[in-house]
């Protein structure tokens, strides 16, 4: 039997290898932890109890999760087309901008469940549009998607700064931001869905885009597991050359995938801006927009699988705070180690485990082989 054609089952493929892989890398971390001549143990207990051992530790564990889901169900959409979408951060961060406009102009005039729907539309709007140029261009040009979404990060930068300093920035004041919104462009907090088990969120700004995420997560399920648009994308990621045989354009699809990654990417930017900071502000996106590479290839470019992910990142981010309060000696800079040791396994290192894995579960015959059979002589 040929390994390549081999097939694992299902609970295997997108459970026990990830898990493996996170098992793995929280063991080289603690690793590292032991090295500063800190406790590995202690450290994970501080982790847990972090992100999960009160309301608002759980509160803020979902608002991170919240951006993640966001950034990871953009780069999974553009993976099923064959596409590594990298530039999740400048979309999402120009998003900013079909954020802050329709609140800045209907805040005063509107209530909240009237100015977000408008800010989700100009958010995803915004999004797409950004992404349709890398898209443009991959699709007709033959520029590589990688190397332009990366510079379209760079340039969504350097605009944002140039907006917020320049254009949008409050009357009278000095720093690069929006002037605060009113009542109704702040989005409410979901302090009573914890409440339902008896929690406190505190001053966590858990708020409504988390349940906006999960309906995203269950619409690109539908798009690309129940439509002929998501058959179309994942046929041309899995063969472009059989996709265009069965005379699928290959220039549509990628342009139309890369602004469905982009709206994805740029509906993140209303978890921190109606959410939390209530003002659009530089540098909102905070890395999201990478977090989600880590997210989508954790999750196996699967709603069911991204969710769990972003929840795994966001007990890092809050955990990690903990940590870095609690022992001193492990830094703000060492849960970034740890945050990069848990990309590395889930994402670069994630087939380094499956070999062996493989060649066990067909000792027992749970392996199906794929392979091709040969032509009959």
């Amino acid at each position: 039997m040929s390994t390549p054609y081999a097939k694992l089952p299902a609970w295997v493929d997108y459970g026990l290898i990830p898990l493996i892989n996170l098992v793995v890398a929280f063991l080289v971390a603690g690793l590292v932890v032991l090295a500063v001549g800190e406790s590995p143990l202690r450290a994970a207990g501080l982790l847990i109890e972090g992100a999960f051992g009160y309301g608002e530790g759980i509160g803020f564990t979902l608002y991170y999760a919240t951006n993640f889901i966001f950034t990871g169900l953009a780069v999974a959409v553009a993976f099923h087309c064959g596409l590594f979408n990298i530039g999740g951060e400048g979309q999402a961060y120009v998003a900013g901008l079909g954020v802050a406009l329709p609140v800045l102009w209907l805040d005063q005039y509107m209530p909240w469940y009237v100015v977000f729907p408008a800010a989700i539309v100009g958010s995803a709007m915004m999004g797409a549009l950004w992404a349709l140029i890398p898209g443009w261009l991959q699709a007709k040009r033959g520029s590589h998607v990688v190397i332009t979404t990366i510079m379209f990060n760079f340039i969504a930068s350097s605009l944002m700064v140039y907006v917020l300093v320049d254009v949008l920035k409050a009357e009278g004041s000095m720093a690069p931001q929006t002037r605060t919104f009113a009542d109704a462009g702040q989005l409410p907090r979901l302090d009573w869905l914890l409440s339902i088990f008896g929690l406190d969120i505190g001053g966590a700004p858990f708020n409504l885009t988390f349940l906006l995420a999960l309906v995203a997560s269950f619409v690109v399920w539908v798009v690309i597991w129940r439509t002929k648009l998501g058959y179309e994308i994942r046929t041309m990621g899995h063969s472009p050359r059989a996709a265009r045989y069965a005379g699928i354009s290959e220039t549509r699809i990628i342009i139309i995938t890369m602004m469905l990654s982009g709206a994805l990417a740029g509906m993140m930017a209303l978890n921190p801006i109606m959410g939390d900071q209530h003002r659009m502000q530089l540098d909102f996106v905070t890395g999201a927009g990478f977090v989600g590479i880590a997210v989508a290839l954790m999750g196996r470019s699967h709603p069911a699988g991204i969710i769990p992910a972003a929840i795994l990142f966001g007990v890092l981010y809050q955990g990690g705070a903990e940590i870095s309060f609690e022992m001193p000696q492990i830094s703000r800079d060492m849960i970034t180690i740890i945050q990069g040791l848990v990309i590395l396994f889930a994402g670069a290192l994630e087939n380094m485990f499956r070999p062996a894995i493989t060649t066990f579960f067909a000792t027992l015959g749970a392996v199906q082989d794929t392979a091709p059979e040969p032509a009959a002589e």
